[in-house]
């Protein structure tokens, strides 16, 4: 083992492995890894390492490293200028490097946005969740869970490299330029459903420009804001681009209100938002090399003839500025459709890239008879977990299947998600363990309200929402006063549906009672900033935002940590063996503290010695049918009125033009 000193770390360097963090989708952890995977993989492959070996990724300029052992080295990604104790050296080949020698690597150029640093060996760092990823939002892996700082050291991994120190030949190199081109298929929710046709004519045949205001996350893009095929997202938000929640795939061209984002590694692994198309696995480095100014155009592939995501070299053509295309799938990404073995339910079976299938129940409702099928679907496929399987996400009425499309490919995984859906029985009955979790709500919380205010400051300030989203939610539901929002939101007992809906174990969660379903729409824009744990209500769900980020429910108040940045913590309440607080089919239920008693304890949350109290008990879908059957009357009459109250929130929308909003406006 040798040692990495770190002279100048550059703004943005942090330590990444490939694939990175895979298997925890589920409970909103990204996978981060390199963003650019190729460029990556080449880098370890140039010095003998195994392809995921950890090493560097660099953002916009790089670092000044001394080693204090003779090594070898490799730089590959966006061009810059390199030097080894002041004498210029190629990227893209291995360098031999002497003990006390300095590798300083400058900044990028015109074209590409990360470079690559790969060490014979290997970079050390701690394993969390089976990477050793950075995933600076959640302060995990890594370096402590952050970028790495001037003064820093690093230690070599002791791994022995897997083969022998090699230069990238030449049709190996990624091609990088300043217009790209993106290689998607069609999925999961295009035209004619959620878009015009026009709107995907213009998506393929416009050059969209890439927003400043991107990072790892995701994309933005500036281009035609979409005329959309629906009025509204019912239930799930006044604006057309809102669905009740389901999992998302990197890569998917996420339209968040007008504005389209291309997810990233250290995207949200769950949420309520359309995504007409996907970038493939192979083309998904080129994310990575988009910088501001740049443009990229979609072109429509065949996603049974995609390139694959192992292959390098003429295969892959990623040493091509272009994509070329023989044409897209006609199928509008809907794969297929059947019918549950009773005969009620449809059952729709997504394109969400090469590599995920997205298994959709019913009509865009909610219905909690949904979430019992999805359920009940996820635990007949785990049970028997096929090769190349990598992680199951359970959305409000969806199933995302994610495999390896190098291991199983999507015709397959459809056929058997057919025959695995057809065997399964009546969800009915369905009967869960379902805990009780007693947590503080800090109503209207200072933090809150400087996230309102910098979201007018920095996006927009003509919102519907803006100044205060409580008012909004008021008025959305035809309450007479703020108070019945309060009364409404401390009444209710929300039902765990899914997790990782704005990362990190963050429940998106229904109250029982359809009364007491506050149904709003989603910032459009969407936030830049959102406090860690912050509580909200977008359509008919409420979240605690699990960290730090981006984000669009409307703001009712803050809480205590649903996730443990100390793994374990000694706080009761959370689990030794995971880092998550809330399960699925959990209820929550709030109580009433002042700003001051939250800051206390969080405090003590993250000092390890706070507590949250949680019974045990069960859900029935019986009994919550019984339930619904015998208040039906009361039911209709309050979500009638709550119905004619958007009606009439849209109509003032419809009238100020908010319908018209630009993509990207910047009030």
């Amino acid at each position: 083992m040798s040692m990495i000193s770190i002279l100048r770390a550059g703004p943005q360097t942090t330590i990444q492995d490939w694939p990175g963090r895979i298997r925890y989708w589920h409970v909103g952890v990204p996978p981060s890894g390199p963003m650019d995977d190729l460029s990556f993989r080449l880098a370890n492959i140039a010095v003998g390492n195994a392809e995921g070996a950890p090493g560097l990724e660099c953002t916009l300029v790089g670092p000044q490293l001394q080693f204090d052992a003779d090594t070898v080295v490799a730089v590959t990604g966006a061009p810059v200028s390199l030097t080894v104790s002041g004498k210029s050296v190629p990227q893209w080949v291995p360098i031999t490097l002497k003990a006390g020698e300095i590798l300083d690597i400058g900044a990028v150029g015109v074209v590409g946005m990360r470079v690559y640093v790969a060490v014979a060996g290997g970079v050390d760092a701690e394993l969390y969740l089976e990477s050793r990823s950075t995933f600076t939002l959640g302060k995990f892996g890594g370096k402590d869970g952050r970028a790495l700082t001037d003064g820093d050291t690093l230690a070599t991994a002791s791994a022995v490299p897997a083969g022998v120190a090699r230069r990238i030949l030449g049709d190996e190199k990624p091609a990088l330029t300043n217009n790209w081109h993106l290689a998607v298929t069609v999925g999961p929710h295009s035209a004619p459903e959620f878009f015009t046709p026009e709107d995907i004519d213009d998506l393929y045949n416009t050059p969209y420009e890439v927003h400043f205001n991107s990072d790892r996350t995701g994309v933005r893009l500036v281009g035609p804001q979409p005329r959309w095929a629906r009025n509204d997202g019912g239930e799930a938000g006044l604006h057309p681009s809102n669905i009740h929640d389901t999992a998302y795939s990197v890569g998917a061209l996420d339209f968040t209100g007008d504005t389209p984002i291309l997810l990233g590694p250290d995207g949200p692994s769950l949420g309520g938002f359309v995504c007409p198309v996907t970038v493939t696995t192979a083309e998904r480095w080129k994310l990575g090399q988009l910088k501001p100014g740049d443009t990229v155009q979609f072109v429509p592939v065949r996603a049974a003839e995609v390139a694959s995501v192992a292959s390098f070299g003429a295969h892959r053509r990623a040493g091509f500025s272009t994509v070329i295309s023989a044409g897209t799938d006609l199928d509008d990404g809907v794969l297929g459709g059947s019918t549950t073995a009773d005969g009620t339910t449809k059952v729709t079976y997504r394109r969400s890239g090469d590599d995920n299938i997205l298994v959709e129940y019913g009509d865009m409702s909610l219905d909690l008879a949904l979430r019992a099928r999805v359920h009940a679907l996820a635990e007949r496929i785990d049970a028997e977990r096929p090769p190349g399987l990598i992680t199951l996400t359970p959305g409000i009425r969806s199933l995302q299947v994610k495999v390896d499309p190098t291991v199983m490919r999507q015709s397959t995984l459809l056929a058997w998600l057919t025959e695995c859906e057809a065997q399964l029985p009546s969800a009915s009955e369905l009967v869960v363990p379902s805990r009780t979790v007693h947590l503080p709500l800090s109503w209207d919380d200072p933090a809150t309200r400087e996230a309102i205010e910098r979201y007018m400051l920095g996006v927009r300030s003509d919102a519907p929402w803006c100044p205060w989203n409580i008012e909004f939610i008021r008025r959305m539901n035809g309450l007479d006063s703020v108070d019945d929002v309060h009364r409404i939101v401390y009444d209710a007992e929300y039902l765990v549906l899914g997790l990782g809906d704005v990362y990190l174990g963050a429940p998106v969660a229904v109250p029982l009672d359809p009364r007491h379903r506050l149904i709003t729409t989603k910032y459009n824009p969407a936030r830049t900033w959102t406090p860690e744990n912050a509580v909200g209500i977008g359509g008919a769900y409420m979240c605690i935002y699990g960290m730090e980020g981006p984000g669009g429910y409307q703001f009712v108040g803050r809480t205590t940590q649903v996730w443990n940045h100390r793994h374990p913590l000694r706080a009761a309440g959370f689990e030794p063996e995971h880092p998550w607080l809330l399960r699925f089919f959990d209820k929550i239920s709030w109580y009433p503290v002042s700003a001051d008693e939250l800051l206390d304890l969080r405090a003590d949350m993250a000092a390890g010695r706070g507590t949250v109290e949680i019974s045990d008990g069960t859900f029935s879908l019986a009994e919550h049918q019984r339930f619904l059957d015998d208040n039906a009357g009361a039911i209709t009459a309050d979500r009638s009125a709550m119905e004619a109250a958007r009606a009439i929130e849209r109509q003032r929308w419809s009238d100020g033009g908010e319908f018209a909003t630009k993509t990207g406006k910047v009030a």
